[in-house]
């Protein structure tokens, strides 16, 4: 192996942005961040928990809501069904022809 080509190979502190836990791992990094570790992911703790990266939940939830609003306004807005027009006949006539 070349001497002074590689990079260092240093034991490093992990730090998760979630719940705050540090631990230690090797890497060619001085230092190492993450956004869910293995102490708050929800397949390793079993708690379903929610996680708003960048408040990409808010904006779902903002459009849901919005979705939802035109729909029941697009429902109230729709007329009911008219009755069948009647026919000439019945019209000048009052009753239908019957069938002879």
């Amino acid at each position: 192996m070349k001497q002074d080509i590689h990079p260092k190979y240093q034991t490093v502190q992990v730090t998760c942005m979630t719940c705050g836990t540090q631990f230690e791992t090797r890497s060619t990094r001085k230092e190492l961040r993450v956004d869910v570790c293995s102490k708050c992911h929800p397949f390793y703790s079993g708690e379903q928990r929610l996680m708003d990266t960048a408040g990409q939940v808010d904006r779902f939830m903002k459009r849901l809501q919005t979705t939802q609003t035109k729909q029941s306004e697009a429902a109230r807005k729709t007329t009911p069904a008219q009755p069948p027009k009647k026919s000439l006949y019945q019209e000048v006539f009052g009753e239908e022809k019957s069938a002879q």
